[in-house]
């Protein structure tokens, strides 16, 4: 419990944000959240009506610096989620995403680095995007790797899966630790690089400590069902409620970690309070690989759907193959271990979806990555 200490959200009407709220303030936090208000994510631009009505709510971008020392006074500890999100919007959206993303943050630390009183803690929303592929190792020589991408050729002859560079045997994916070096395949993973490295830096510069974490495939209640950016079980959920079957690049089966919100957001409040916890990244994820299909098709049997996925058999520029956390820094350092089952995540989410109408705009989203010629 708390004095009543106030933490700023940045992107703080969003779905992680909200939820983080909702969990501050049950702990005796106010919250003051920053948000746009972007229409992509918030339709006519309004305040959301899940956003709790104790929640201070000022409206703009992290670049109003006027806003921003409104925002900042008095502030315990600032959670900084404000990001542009989706991948593949972010290859042809290049300039927009790295002004939102990046200039930004940017304005936000120059405006913090001035300030006389200054926040005691903060936290930066990074992502699990920024590694590429994960860790490998080759069953049949032993060999580990950290791949850079398939290559075109490969992904062209439709053979989906990573190569042993020693004997060209089918590698398996293996949990992926901090240490691993970054490998950005994305605008957006690049933009998340840049503001995890900034955050550390001018946090550690300025004596604001400050942690990175990187965010895994977060999904629940909330996600803009409407946004084809969103979370992959969002999307899908989306199609399905639509009448609509999910769609899948390559054969459905590459992995991803997904993490309920509920865990997620105690996982940044831990990140906050910990004292002789700062200037670390830290995996945010559940340590569990699960694939896109078991997804979709975990979905269309709780919708009772007479549509299943569809598998496209097609790549997308810069996707990754498998990629799933190694939490051992992140229990060592914070005591954080999720408990929740994908399956009961996915009850909370469902629960939720069965009151929303959402807009299907899965279509148009992959014709604009064709149009862009980044997919094959």
């Amino acid at each position: 419990m708390t004095d009543k200490k106030i933490v700023l959200v940045t992107g703080g009407a969003g779905f992680i944000a909200s939820h983080l709220a909702d969990h501050l303030l049950a702990r005796g936090y106010k919250v003051r959240a920053l948000d746009s208000l972007e229409p992509q994510v918030h339709p006519g631009g309004k305040r959301p009506g899940y956003l709790d009505a104790r929640v201070e709510l000022l409206v703009g971008r992290v670049s109003d610096r006027g806003l921003l020392e409104k925002a900042l006074d008095g502030v315990w500890g600032v959670a900084h989620l404000a990001s542009a999100v989706g991948v593949g919007q972010s290859m042809y959206e290049i300039a927009r995403y790295t002004e939102l993303n990046v200039q930004d943050t940017a304005v936000f630390l120059e405006v913090l680095s001035r300030r006389r009183e200054k926040p005691a803690r903060m936290m930066v929303a990074s992502s699990m995007s920024l590694y590429g592929e994960g860790l490998y190792r080759c069953p049949a020589c032993g060999a580990d790797d950290a791949p850079r991408l398939r290559p075109a050729e490969q992904l062209k002859a439709r053979k989906w899966e990573l190569l042993c560079p020693g004997c060209w045997g089918p590698m398996e994916p293996r949990p992926t630790p901090e240490t691993k070096l970054p490998y950005p395949t994305s605008v957006y993973s690049i933009n998340k690089r840049d503001q995890e490295e900034m955050c550390l830096a001018l946090g550690r510069a300025y004596k604001v400590p400050t942690n990175a974490l990187r965010f895994f495939n977060a999904f629940g209640s909330r996600q803009a069902l409407s946004n084809p950016y969103t979370g992959v079980a969002a999307i899908f959920a989306g199609r399905l409620m639509n009448g609509r079957e999910p769609l899948l690049f390559e054969d459905g089966l590459q992995s991803r970690d997904f993490i309920h919100i509920s865990e997620l957001v105690a996982g940044i409040r831990l990140s906050l309070e910990r004292e002789d916890v700062s200037y670390e990244t830290l995996n945010m994820g559940s340590g569990r690989p699960t694939s896109v299909l078991a997804v979709a098709e975990a979905l269309a049997a709780a919708f009772g759907s007479t549509v299943g996925p569809k598998v496209l058999g097609e790549f997308r520029e810069g996707d990754t193959r498998h990629c799933f956390a190694d939490m051992t820094k992140t229990e060592r350092l914070l005591g954080f271990k999720t408990k929740m089952s994908f399956a009961e995540g996915l009850a909370e989410l469902l629960a939720w979806m069965r009151t929303q109408k959402p807009e299907d705009k899965g279509d148009a989203a992959i014709e604009e990555l064709r149009r862009h010629n980044l997919t094959g």
